[in-house]
């Protein structure tokens, strides 16, 4: 890891090296010729007020991210948000308690009532783990949405949550499946998705087994916590323009974090302001996974034959083959290109093994993957050697006396 932290006297002094150290990274990543997204990320277990991954995209990546292809929006999935959906579903009369025998799940809800599930409010109850305590929690949704478990546990401060078994959930005094926010008992703490905020004409469960509620009207509950708890899908409308969200896999190569206090304040790690007053650091953290951008780059950049290294990242830029070090014309020509490449700069390697055949000595380039190789062979005799571009494999024969320009001509 390259890891970095900065501290400062003010959080506006901390934003500033945020965005610089977000805009520093891009230029390394672009720099490196990675596809990359910055995404908006969980904090996690460090914590903070905010933080953004650096993902390499690629379909071996370990993480799910949320990307519009048509701006630059992009998220983890465990924080992604979306356009706000609006349905406008009168309500039909005062809140009715109608009898759903047998229905507990949303489908069969939506079912029976003839709704969308769009107009129904889904139940999902957890163990909500803390240091010293676990505790019930509801989180309600839209019915054709799905709860986020990250953001759920976020939304409660929990460390984790957890499964919770039927016998548990009886002994809480709430009912599987006909579970909803209206009349739920004073003890339990429950969560409503902001999307669905003062929402009129949903269908609940009336927590009472084969009941459920419709007609109900969300805003007249009095202090309920609202929090984005929904998991974004594929074709959602993106926040910043409206374009479709889709998904794509990401290995992340970078994590800067807005920390705060959190970890000054623990260890005392205080500076005096302009009254001479102490007061604690407000820290950055800011780091780039050195040797997963090695991987990165390969991941992203290979074929059935091996791995292709760009420019920017090849231990070295061309492979010298020596088709035959045995004839000595072949092998002075390859250390004569050899020494004038090392002469204008380039970073060369001479494959001049004696005992190795040519197509071993092509299959280690292929694989090994450095931008370009010259072939010394057969040609040499008419004055030619041929240049191979590791990308595309394509070959190109060059005359001796100008390999060394075309080199640095596509170097460039």
């Amino acid at each position: 890891m390259k890891d970095g932290y900065s501290f400062h006297s003010s959080e506006e002094d901390l934003v500033r090296e945020f965005n610089l150290m977000e805009a520093t990274y891009k230029k390394v990543y672009t720099r490196l010729g990675l596809d990359f997204r910055v995404v908006a990320a969980d904090s996690g277990a460090i914590g903070g007020s905010g933080s953004k991954e650096f993902h390499v995209l690629a379909d071996s990546g370990e993480d799910t991210i949320v990307v519009c292809p048509d701006c630059e929006y992009g998220a983890n999935i465990e924080a992604a948000n979306r356009k706000s959906r609006s349905f406008d579903y009168s309500v039909c009369g005062e809140l009715t308690k109608v009898e759903t025998v047998d229905t507990k799940t949303i489908e069969e809800v939506a079912a029976f009532l003839n709704i969308p599930k769009s107009q129904t409010i889904k139940a999902v109850i957890k163990k909500a783990i803390y240091e010293d305590k676990t505790q019930i929690v509801v989180f309600f949704v839209r019915g054709d949405d799905e709860l986020e478990e990250t953001k759920a546990c976020n939304s409660v401060n929990a460390l984790e949550l957890d499964e919770i078994s039927e016998n548990e959930i009886i002994e809480a005094g709430l009912v599987a499946g006909y579970c909803g926010p209206f009349g739920l008992p004073s003890n339990i703490t429950f969560v409503i998705d902001n999307e669905i905020k003062d929402s009129k004409g949903l269908a609940c469960g009336a927590n009472e087994i084969n009941y459920h509620l419709i007609n109900t009207d969300l805003s007249t509950l009095k202090d309920i916590k609202y929090y984005d708890l929904v998991a974004v899908q594929e074709s959602d409308s993106c926040s910043c323009c409206g374009g479709a969200l889709k998904y794509t896999k990401g290995i992340e190569a970078g994590h800067i974090f807005q920390l705060g206090t959190r970890y000054s304040s623990a260890m005392n790690a205080n500076f005096l302001d302009e009254n001479g007053k102490a007061k604690p650091f407000i820290m950055g953290c800011y780091g780039i996974g050195v040797s997963r951008l090695v991987a990165a780059v390969i991941e992203q950049n290979h074929d059935d034959k091996g791995c292709i290294w760009t420019k920017e990242t090849a231990p070295f830029m061309v492979d010298i083959i020596v088709s035959n070090s045995k004839k000595e014309e072949e092998a002075q020509a390859g250390e004569k290109i050899y020494e004038d490449l090392k002469a204008a700069g380039v970073q060369v390697l001479l494959d001049d093994r004696i005992n190795a055949r040519f197509g071993f000595k092509m299959g280690d380039f292929e694989l090994i993957g450095f931008p370009y190789a010259i072939i010394i062979g057969k040609r040499l005799l008419e004055g030619f050697v041929e240049i191979v571009d590791r990308k595309t494999l394509e070959k190109t024969d060059v005359k001796i006396e100008t390999v060394v320009s075309k080199i640095l001509e596509l170097i460039k």
